[in-house]
């Protein structure tokens, strides 16, 4: 029974999370995006327009289902579903702190990677099902750039998972901190387990991490169609790409699949990455900073420090850059992504062999 009480309350928490994320981010967002233009963003609808994206929820949630007369109904309405679905289904595998984990299961970077490909066939559906050729249009950019790019993030994590030799995501976080199982090195040299701290995470043990995880992040930004990879969704050639048509529910759950996977990717990055629900404090002689800021509540806090940090990027990164052209995007990820990310592979298996053996 308990077990049953545990497997409906986990994903109820989880969505209230995103839900939660959700309204903290475009609050956020918005607040950058006017820092960065010179102007205050939302000031009128509560105190520094804190209720702002509270009533456009309510905006949202109130609004008549509209679907447009030449559209496909099925496909139109179960798109929204199937994208969101998609991305709230990955959370089932990553790591929250220690041990504290939806799924503990032992493949679990490459279900993650499998289970959120399917927002592509969402996007399609979306696409195709509004009967708009800007939706049209929208959707065929979003798949074609998705499916690109999903070469240079599989290529760039591959390279981690050479020097972790595990795709489960708890291990892989747990080998980053003080209480891991093996021997950890700075630089591959210098052990450091009873520091621990930054000197511990993934990009420090093998340094060649970072170029891969400098990779990961790019081309993360492009499947999850942020700017400047945001040519789906270009207002000033596309209106709103795939999601043209939609209004009111289906636009909310669009909403919130996107910034689900926003923080999605920036979690997944900091587990393989960035030392996961591990403290980034070191232990320096008697003061044992790593030791006292271990545990489940700083596990959580931890990953949820580092995650939000790497959001606030994404976001910054979206309002200082301008949009790439379309060859542009695919030079950037053939010509250059992909070719440095096996030049990471490559490394990886030398490290292995030279210095992990």
């Amino acid at each position: 029974m308990d077990s049953l009480i545990l497997n409906i309350l986990t994903p109820v928490a989880i969505f209230l999370f995103i839900a939660l994320f959700t309204l903290f981010a475009v609050y956020a967002e918005r607040k950058i995006a006017g820092f960065v233009q010179d102007r205050l963003g939302p000031m009128e609808t509560g105190k520094f327009g804190l209720l702002q994206t509270i009533a456009d929820i309510l905006k949202l949630l109130q609004k008549e289902f509209i679907s447009p007369a030449a559209s496909d109904k099925i496909l139109f309405a179960i798109a929204p579903i199937i994208i969101f679905v998609a991305v709230f289904i990955g959370y089932s595998v990553v790591p929250w702190g220690p041990d504290l984990l939806p799924s503990n299961t032992h493949t679990g970077l490459f279900f993650i990677m499998a289970v959120v490909s399917i927002d592509a066939i969402g996007i399609l559906m979306a696409g195709w099902g509004s009967n708009n050729k800007y939706s049209l249009l929208g959707s065929i950019r979003a798949i074609a750039q998705m499916i690109s790019y999903e070469l240079p993030v599989g290529l760039s994590l591959i390279a981690a998972v050479m020097i972790t030799q595990t795709l489960n995501l708890n291990e892989i976080a747990l080998n980053q901190g003080i209480w891991a199982d093996q021997d950890i090195y700075f630089l591959g040299f210098w052990k450091v387990n009873d520091i621990g701290g930054i000197l511990s995470w993934n990009i420090f043990q093998a340094p060649h991490l970072l170029i891969s995880y400098a990779i990961f992040f790019i081309a993360s930004l492009a499947e999850c169609n942020r700017a400047p990879f945001d040519i789906p969704e270009a207002e000033s050639e596309l209106i709103g790409g795939f999601h043209t048509e939609y209004g009111g529910i289906r636009f909310a759950f669009l909403f919130l699949a996107e910034y689900a996977m926003m923080f999605l990717v920036a979690m997944l990055g900091v587990v393989i990455f960035l030392g996961g629900w591990n403290t980034i404090l070191p232990n320096i002689g008697a003061v044992r900073l790593a030791d006292w800021t271990t545990g489940p509540f700083w596990g959580v806090f931890w990953t949820l420090i580092k995650s939000l940090f790497i959001v606030a990027v994404q976001i910054w990164i979206r309002w200082t850059l301008p949009r790439f052209r379309a060859d542009q995007l695919m030079t950037l990820c053939w010509k250059i992504l992909i070719p440095l990310a096996f030049v990471c592979m490559a490394i990886s298996g030398l490290w292995r062999i030279l210095i992990m053996i």
